[in-house]
């Protein structure tokens, strides 16, 4: 009997997981046996999740302070994971923010953020970890996009230019890294989410006129549950998951199909 997706012994790096969809993800691959290293500026938080991870699911663990904006800091949380571990397998590009205005409104400012953190931000992250993969000639790349960055969106109040332009260039700059790194043993593919809730979700989702725009729209009529984004992470993650690159998974409840 195969056993597809055993991350036993695999190091993965997990951005943005003080909270949220990254802490989740960050325990699905615990419980299949990873080494965690988490990444995120709040140290408080990371540190208090690396010990739950730990106690839970008996591996090793790490909490990095890092601002993934910031090349020095993601050089330094590099060094940090390679003389822990002495590898990196997984890498989960979760880390983002949200500006939510009428495009009319976004100022440069919040324009210029939201592509330095959701955009550039991946690809420095992917960079450096990426000198690494290249090395043991394998790796996981696995970047946390939108289904924002696959449409447009017309609800009103909820106006996203930023993201959208931010996340559809992680889903391009997925296909072109899966094209480069291809030859080393690297796959590079994204997860494109649907409307989950989160603490950077929850003000918006949980609107009345939200949740009956959702229900309108979405085929299975409803939010993500949580867990319902770890299984396809934990499928891009296997080593056995070795032919699927540059690709963008949308779990999104059916949104993008209609």
């Amino acid at each position: 009997m195969k056993d597809y997706f055993n991350l036993k012994g695999n190091v993965a790096v997990v951005t943005g997981s003080s909270s949220g969809l990254g802490l989740q993800m960050a325990k699905a691959l615990a419980n299949q046996g990873a080494n965690i290293v988490l990444l995120a500026r709040r140290q408080e938080l990371i540190e208090k999740n690396a010990e739950e991870i730990e106690k839970e699911f008996g591996v090793q663990t790490l909490a990095v302070k890092c601002d993934i904006t910031n090349t020095d800091n993601v050089k330094e949380a590099v060094k940090k994971v390679m003389e822990k571990f002495g590898r990196v397998d997984i890498l989960i590009n979760n880390a983002g923010t949200g500006a939510c205005a009428p495009a009319e409104n976004i100022t440069d400012e919040q324009f210029e953020n939201e592509v330095n953190i959701d955009l550039t931000g991946t690809f420095k992250c992917s960079r450096e970890f990426a000198q690494e993969m290249i090395k043991a000639r394998y790796g996981r790349i696995i970047n946390i996009a939108s289904m924002y960055g696959l449409v447009g969106n017309m609800v009103r109040g909820a106006e996203a230019a930023p993201y959208h332009a931010a996340k559809g260039g992680v889903v391009n700059l997925t296909r072109a890294l899966a094209a480069e790194w291809g030859q080393y043993g690297i796959t590079v593919n994204s997860i494109c989410p649907g409307y989950f809730v989160t603490p950077l979700t929850k003000a918006t989702l949980e609107t009345e006129s939200f949740t009956q725009y959702a229900k309108n729209s979405i085929p299975v009529g409803r939010y993500g549950h949580e867990g319902e984004l770890d299984t396809t992470a934990i499928y891009l993650a296997s080593p056995k998951s070795t032919f699927v690159t540059g690709m963008n998974i949308a779990v999104d409840g059916g949104y993008t199909c209609i």
